[in-house]
Order: structure tokens, then C-alpha cells, then sequence
């Protein structure tokens, strides 16, 4: 059978069966209680409704989630199926119920959702959580709706374990536009003027829309069909964590949580299911040890979309 050839400049990462094979030994497999020195910066390759019991007891700084949302999807091996909302709340709060006994007393929660799994979302995390936030992210991609508006959004709901916990608000600053710039005296008030324009570090609000998804042409992308960008999930870390925490994500998917956290000097658990997809962390990973970069952030900041390529134009 002839493989698909792709063209030069599709960077997907991709993964065939004999890596997958290979990789797949590294796996790491737990049947009974264990510590959080065994499980740092490994990847676990079983379900995580039957491990969830042997992970340590408050070993998770950053607990990040990216359940299936409320539709009936296929993930390569697995398949979820659309429930009613009061079952998906019912499915939503058992596993937030198997998961409490791994958060430190100062641990930070994000949970992602669609417009529909918020409603359930929103519902069990009040119900264990102190609920800080929800954040509205653009994702403009597909095609549109005939019939309805096209669902363009997705969310994340932020929490914490208790009201001690950290914010570190001046890593996640945006570099933006200064459309109308104001001056003091005849002075940049708050903004810098260089030969590409005029741009402020603003605080970050909780609608993002300079996330862009990863395609086929970006470094980051992968086979995964709802592969979370690296940018999205570095605003995640940087703000809720510091350098040595743990980041743990109970569906590890391709990997983008891991690979953030290991760019970002933090440390990773995560549980993936799917055999393919967690070979893929594994192999994002190893590209990650050379290299660093975070699309749309550089040199400590969050550059508004497509203005990155203007920094090096400055007095």
C-alpha cells in the first residue's frame, strides 16, 4: 500500500506503528498505590476511572482537564457518546469525586469545556471548588452552521482548591496594539513606541482570542482531532504555577499539557488511554528536550496574534 505523501512545509507530527511500538515500552503501568516520585514526568497508558485510587495522596499542584465534552466522538481507539446533561453531570462529578484525594490544600483547577458541558461543568466544580473564573477562548475553525450559529468558542473553568493558592498575573501579560495611544506630558503613558507601532503589556482578561488552533503548517500539530494549542495551556501553567510544580492531566491526549510544563521548567504526570495518542506525547516530548519555543510567546511574553514577527523591528 502506498503511503500519503504530504507536502514539504505539513509539519504535523505524525507516528507509525514500529515507533509506536518502541515508545510504547516506556509506558508507565500501575496496579497498586504509589508514590508521586514514580509517577513524575511519566506518562501512564491505562484508564483512568480504574487507576485513579493508586495515585498518591496530595501530590498535584495543577490539575488540568480536558474530559470528552457531551458529544458522541471517536478518539481513534475509544468512543464517547452523547448524554443527557443530568447524566454527563452524574459522569462529570464521579470523576471529579475519584480525583480529590491527589490536590495539594493550594491546588489550582482548570477544567475545559463546550457551551454544553459547561452547564455540568459549572455545576460540580461548585459544588467542590471555590469557582474563580470562566474562560471563553476563540476557536475559529471548521466550517460553518446552516441551521444555527457556528460554534466558534470553547470554555475553561477555573477554580481552586481553597483561597490560598497562586496567581502569578505578571507572567501572563499580552503584548498588544495601542490603538489610540495616550500620553502624559507629552510622554507614552503605559505603552512603548518602536518602528513597528506602539504596543502595552495589558492584564489578561477571560475572553483569550490570540490563541491559534494548531494546523497542519505549525510544529505543534499533531493527529489528535482536539489537540489544545501549547499557547493556551502556557497561559494556564504560567499563571497557576511555578517553576518545580506538578501538572497533572488525566487526559493527556497528544501530549500539549506535558509538553508545556517540560518547556516551562515544571514537572508533568499525565493519563492517556489511547495507545497512539500517548506514543505521541512521548515523541513530542523528545522534541521538546532541544527545543523550547511556544508559539505566540517569547522572551517572558504573550504577544498579541501575528504581531510576534514585529518584535525584532523595534528602536
Amino acid at each position: 500500500m502506498n503511503k500519503k505523501k504530504f507536502s514539504d512545509k505539513n509539519k504535523t507530527i505524525r507516528i507509525s506503528d514500529d515507533q509506536e511500538k518502541i515508545l510504547s515500552e516506556k509506558f508507565l503501568k500501575i496496579n497498586s498505590k504509589t508514590s508521586a516520585e514514580l509517577l513524575q514526568n511519566r506518562i501512564i497508558n491505562q484508564d483512568l476511572f480504574k487507576v485513579a485510587e493508586f495515585l498518591p495522596e496530595k501530590f498535584v499542584d495543577l490539575l488540568f482537564i480536558d474530559p470528552p465534552y457531551n458529544l458522541s466522538k471517536t478518539f481513534n481507539s475509544n468512543k464517547f457518546n452523547k448524554l443527557s446533561i443530568d447524566d454527563y453531570t452524574i459522569w462529570l462529578d464521579n470523576l471529579i469525586k475519584n480525583l480529590m484525594h491527589i490536590l495539594k490544600p493550594t491546588s489550582s483547577i482548570y477544567v475545559c469545556g463546550d457551551w454544553l458541558s459547561s452547564t455540568s461543568i459549572h455545576l460540580v466544580l461548585n459544588k467542590y471548588f471555590k469557582v474563580k473564573n470562566r474562560i471563553t477562548w476563540e476557536r475559529d475553525k471548521g466550517r460553518g452552521a446552516k441551521t444555527n450559529w457556528k460554534n466558534s468558542s470553547e470554555d475553561i473553568w477555573f477554580c481552586t482548591f481553597s483561597n490560598d493558592y497562586d496567581f502569578n498575573i505578571d507572567e501572563v501579560k499580552l503584548k498588544r496594539r495601542v490603538i489610540a495611544p495616550y500620553k502624559e506630558n507629552g510622554q507614552p503613558k503605559d505603552w512603548e513606541n518602536n518602528l513597528s507601532g506602539n504596543f502595552r503589556l495589558t492584564h489578561p482578561a477571560n475572553i483569550w482570542n490570540d490563541i491559534t488552533i494548531p494546523f497542519w503548517s505549525m510544529p505543534e500539530n499533531t493527529e489528535h482531532p482536539t489537540q489544545k494549542p501549547e499557547k493556551l495551556l502556557a497561559k494556564i501553567i504560567l499563571a497557576s504555577s511555578k517553576k518545580g510544580d506538578l501538572i497533572f492531566d488525566p487526559f493527556l491526549g497528544s501530549g500539549t499539557s506535558a509538553v508545556v510544563a517540560k518547556k516551562l521548567s515544571r514537572n508533568f504526570t499525565g493519563i492517556e488511554i489511547d495507545k497512539k495518542f500517548a506514543s505521541l506525547t512521548l515523541k513530542r516530548l523528545e522534541v521538546a528536550e532541544k527545543n523550547k519555543e511556544i508559539q505566540g510567546y517569547k522572551n517572558g511574553v504573550f504577544w498579541e496574534r501575528n504581531t510576534l514577527g514585529l518584535q525584532n523591528k523595534k528602536n
